[in-house]
């Protein structure tokens, strides 16, 4: 069943709605909202006297209780392991997850978390400092590899379906506005071509497990040398390239595309060395990453984030599909 994508509570109700939420926490946690950005959550900056929290409101209709509870479950695993990454904070009655009742038919939940120091990134800095990226990616994969997880664990599946099928978790990539039935054509021979691929790839437990699943620039923070991972959210089963794919999300068709996923892949070896199995499959996962977000930006158009992607930006997705059927054509061999 497809999920209802965008928020549509106004910035006002949702900063409202946090400020009462931060009254279930001690007086130590509690202090002024502001909106920091919204996409499938809404997430604030929390100042008290003393520190600084970050608030994470999510829309109703993606994660319930179990899922994000999931999500808090690896990040105390990596914090065991010397990972730096978001912990919660919980309320007054030792509560981490907030169910917040809008209405009968809207029910969502909160999470504080502790504030994360760093610089983010951007595509303004020199290629080689996407190395660090490429290094936590394959430590966080190789931790999700060997990770006992709990019996009750369970995450969304970012699999061929639900990322760029009919039902996908973002929607589906044909309701963008501005795609041509020629355009659908190649998007949708790009889609066939790249299921042949990743069912022959095929989800062994060194290919596939649990993965970020958005670890781009904007989830990453540096500071002191150090390089840390934000926002795992998103957080699910996949396949560990698709997580390599992301690190140049929305990016994909920029001239500096393939020098970034090179620094990428350099850092990401020096910990877990690929196959050429898996250095093959990557271009056809940025392909699917990409197509995944075209759906997202069909079912997010509200959002600051897909309106700052210009209107070139449906064509140059349409171009990488042409692209990669040229270089992929005897897969459609087999599609017919």
């Amino acid at each position: 069943m497809e999920m209802e994508q965008y928020d549509t509570l106004t910035d006002d109700e949702m900063i409202a709605m946090a400020n009462d939420v931060l009254t279930r926490y001690l007086p130590e946690h509690q202090g002024t909202a502001t909106l920091i950005c919204r996409s499938e959550n809404a997430t604030f900056k929390v100042r008290t006297e003393r520190e600084q929290f970050a608030l994470r409101i999510h829309r109703p209709d993606y994660h319930d209780a179990i899922n994000i509870q999931s999500e808090l479950a690896w990040l105390a695993a990596l914090e065991q392991q010397g990972f730096v990454v978001p912990m919660p904070v919980a309320d007054k009655n030792g509560i981490q997850v907030q169910p917040i009742e809008v209405s009968d038919q809207d029910r969502r939940f909160a999470v504080l978390f502790r504030w994360i120091e760093g610089s983010m990134p951007t595509t303004d800095i020199e290629p080689e400092q996407f190395e660090p990226l490429g290094e936590i990616m394959a430590r966080l994969h190789l931790h999700s590899i060997h990770w006992p997880r709990p019996a009750w664990f369970k995450r969304l599946q970012w699999d061929h379906p639900s990322m760029v099928g009919e039902h996908g978790h973002w929607g589906h990539w044909k309701k963008v506005p501005g795609l041509s039935p020629a355009d659908i054509e190649t998007v949708q021979r790009a889609v066939d071509s790249i299921a042949l691929h990743v069912q022959h790839y095929g989800k062994e437990s060194q290919t596939y497990g649990l993965i970020h699943a958005d670890l781009r620039l904007t989830n990453l923070l540096f500071h002191h040398g150090m390089t840390r991972a934000i926002d795992f959210d998103d957080c699910g089963e996949g396949w560990f390239m698709h997580d390599i794919a992301a690190a140049i999300s929305f990016y994909e068709h920029h001239e500096n595309a393939e020098e970034w996923m090179s620094s990428v892949l350099r850092g990401y070896q020096k910990v877990r060395p690929l196959s050429q199995r898996d250095l093959d499959i990557l271009p056809v996962m940025v392909m699917q990453r990409r197509i995944q977000l075209l759906a997202w930006v069909g079912s997010h158009q509200q959002t600051e984030m897909a309106q700052s992607l210009g209107e070139h930006w449906v064509a140059e997705t349409v171009r990488l599909c042409q692209d990669y059927l040229r270089i992929h054509a005897k897969a459609l061999e087999a599609v017919g």
